[in-house]
C-alpha cells in the first residue's frame, strides 16, 4: 500500500488537485476585485473582508470608541517571547442599502449639530446611505457656509464608516431625479422611522428630510442608538481645521492668565424679536423688534406679552440683570469673562454696567487679529463655532438663556467630566431682582438668596427628566446625555457639592 501511495499516478492526481485549487483561488480574487470596483462605481456598500469591528452600538464606553479595532495584538513565539503584531485594518460595516437619505438642516449651529446627530442615527437604524448634510442658508443669519466650511468632512465620513455609509453626493443615476421630500414628525421614536419612514424610502429610493430639528425623541430609544448620538456629537463632528486652530489659539491666550469663565449672552436682535422679550428696551427699540417679528411670516407667534414671559422665566436675562447675578454668586471683580454671542442688541451702551463691575471682559475681536477674523466675519455659524470651542474649554460656562447653544454646550461639558455650568433659574432670579430694585431686599439678602437658589444647578450628575407625551417640557437629550456618561457619572454621584469649590475667591 505504501508503494501505491507514492506511485507516479498518485503524484499526478495530487498535482492536478493543487492546480484546480490554485485556479479557484485566483478566480475568487478576480471576482472579489471586480465586485469592489463596481460597488464603488455604483455607490453601494462595500462587502466586508471580515466581521465588522466593534463600535459604540455594541456597548462599551459611553462615547463608543473602537479601541479593540485599533489596539495591537500580542502574539507568542515558540520561544515564549511576546511581540506586537500589526493592528487590523479598519473595516466598514456591511449592511443592505435600503436607500439614500438627504437632509436639509434648519436653524443655527447647535440646532443643526443636534439634528445631524439624530439623522445619522436614523440612517444607521434604517440601513440608509447618507449624503453629507446640507446646512441652513435661508434663516435669519443667512450664512452661506456649507458643511465642509464648518465641519471636517473627511473625519466625519471616516469616523462613522463602521456605523453608516456617508457619501459626498448621490450616485450619478439618481442626480436627475427629484427626491421625495418630507418632514418627519417631531420627537418620534425609532419605531416610527421603521414603520412609517422605511417603506417610503424603499419606494422612492431617495428621500429628503426638509426639516431635521427635534425629529428624534429624547427618551425611550434603545441604548445603542443613544450612544450613537453621542458618538456622532463628541467624536465625529469635529470643526474644520481652520476653526479648530483659531479656537485653540483663543483658549491658549485666555489660559495665560489662568482662570476664565464664558458668559453666553443671548441678548441679540433675533432672540429679542422672536421671543418678544423687550424688558429694558426703549419704546423705539421695542417697536423695531416688533416690526422685525412681523416681517418674518414663518414666525407664527406675533402678539407677545413681554412682561408675562419674563416673569415666567422665558426671557434671556439682560446684561444688567446678568451683572447682578454674577456679583451675587461671588465672582471677583477681576474675573476674566469671555462674551460668547453675536452682536449685543444696543451695543456697548447695553454692556456698560457689566464692564463697570467686571472690567476684564474679552471677545473674539480682542483675542484675534483683524486678518484672522476676516474670513469668518460674514459667516455667523463659523463665528458661533469659535464661541463653542471656547465655551467647552472654560472653567465655568454661564448662559443667560436656555437656547440650543446653552443646552448643547452644557451636555458637551458634562460628557467631558461634568465641567461646571451654572444653569440660571431665570424665573426666580427676576423675582429676586425686582425685589432688590424695589428695595424690598438688601444686597446681602439678595446675594444669599441667589447662592442658595443655585446650589443644585451646577451640572451635577442627575437623571434626565422625562415627561410622557410632553417632549418639549422634558429635559433635552443633548443637554444631559445621561446614557453616555457612564463611569464619570458614577464617580461624581459620590461627591456632594456644598460649595463653589472651583470658583475664585
Amino acid at each position: 500500500m505504501a508503494r501505491h501511495k507514492n506511485s507516479p499516478p498518485a503524484i499526478r492526481r495530487r498535482g492536478v488537485g493543487m492546480l484546480r485549487w490554485a485556479v479557484r483561488v485566483a478566480s475568487s480574487i478576480v471576482l472579489w476585485t471586480i465586485l469592489l470596483h463596481f460597488s464603488t462605481l455604483l455607490g453601494l456598500p462595500r462587502p466586508p473582508l471580515l466581521a465588522a469591528r466593534p463600535s459604540c452600538l455594541g456597548g462599551g464606553r459611553g462615547g463608543g470608541s473602537n479601541s479593540s479595532a485599533s489596539s495591537a495584538v500580542t502574539a507568542v513565539t515558540p520561544g515564549g517571547v511576546g511581540h506586537l503584531a500589526p493592528p487590523a485594518a479598519p473595516r466598514r460595516r456591511f449592511y443592505k442599502n435600503n436607500g439614500y437619505l438627504l437632509i436639509s438642516c434648519n436653524g443655527g449651529l447647535n440646532q443643526m449639530r443636534a439634528a445631524i446627530c439624530d439623522m445619522v442615527t436614523v440612517a444607521r437604524y434604517l440601513n440608509l446611505t447618507m449624503v453629507v448634510p446640507e446646512l441652513d442658508k435661508q434663516s435669519f443669519w443667512a450664512d452661506p457656509s456649507d458643511f465642509g466650511d464648518i465641519f471636517d468632512v473627511n473625519h466625519f465620513i471616516n469616523s462613522l464608516q463602521d456605523e453608516v455609509k456617508i457619501i459626498r453626493e448621490l450616485p450619478q443615476k439618481f442626480r436627475t431625479k427629484v427626491p421625495f421630500s418630507m418632514q418627519p414628525i417631531s420627537w418620534s421614536n425609532e419605531k416610527y422611522y421603521l414603520r412609517q419612514i422605511l417603506p417610503i424610502v424603499r419606494k422612492h429610493k431617495v428621500v429628503r428630510f426638509s426639516r431635521t430639528d427635534s425629529r428624534l425623541a429624547n427618551n425611550g430609544l434603545p441604548l445603542k442608538l443613544q450612544k450613537l448620538r453621542c458618538h456622532v456629537n463628541y467624536h465625529a463632528l469635529q470643526f474644520a481645521p481652520s476653526i479648530e486652530a483659531l479656537g485653540r489659539k483663543m483658549v491658549s491666550v485666555l489660559r495665560k492668565t489662568g482662570y476664565f469663565i464664558v458668559l453666553h449672552l443671548r441678548y441679540e436682535m433675533d432672540m429679542l424679536a422672536f421671543s418678544g422679550c423687550t424688558h429694558g428696551c426703549s419704546d423705539e427699540e421695542t417697536a423695531e423688534l416688533t416690526r422685525m417679528r412681523y416681517a418674518y411670516p414663518w414666525w407664527k407667534e406675533k402678539e407677545i406679552d413681554s412682561e408675562k414671559k419674563r416673569l415666567e422665566g422665558l426671557c434671556p436675562l439682560t446684561p444688567g440683570e446678568t451683572t447682578l447675578v454674577l456679583k451675587a454668586l461671588g465672582f471677583p471683580r477681576d474675573t476674566r469673562i469671555y462674551i460668547a454671542s453675536g452682536e449685543i442688541y444696543g451695543g456697548e451702551e447695553r454692556l456698560a454696567a457689566l464692564r463697570t463691575e467686571f472690567p476684564n471682559i474679552v471677545r473674539k475681536e480682542m483675542l484675534l487679529s483683524a486678518d484672522e477674523l476676516r474670513p469668518f466675519q460674514k459667516h455667523s455659524t463659523q463665528m458661533a463655532a469659535l464661541d463653542y470651542l471656547v465655551s467647552i474649554a472654560s472653567d465655568v460656562f454661564i448662559p443667560s438663556n436656555d437656547g440650543n447653544m446653552a443646552k448643547v454646550v452644557e451636555g458637551h461639558r458634562r460628557f467631558m467630566g461634568f465641567h461646571r455650568t451654572i444653569q440660571l433659574d431665570r424665573k426666580r432670579l427676576v423675582e429676586l431682582i425686582d425685589l432688590l430694585e424695589d428695595k424690598e431686599l438688601s444686597w446681602d439678602e439678595f446675594s444669599t438668596a441667589v447662592k442658595e437658589l443655585h446650589e443644585g444647578r451646577m451640572s451635577e450628575p442627575t437623571r434626565r427628566k422625562a415627561i410622557a407625551g410632553q417632549p418639549k417640557e422634558e429635559d433635552y437629550f443633548y443637554a444631559n446625555p445621561d446614557e453616555c456618561l457612564g463611569a464619570a457619572r458614577k464617580r461624581r454621584e459620590k461627591l456632594k457639592h456644598t460649595e463653589y469649590e472651583n470658583m475664585p475667591s
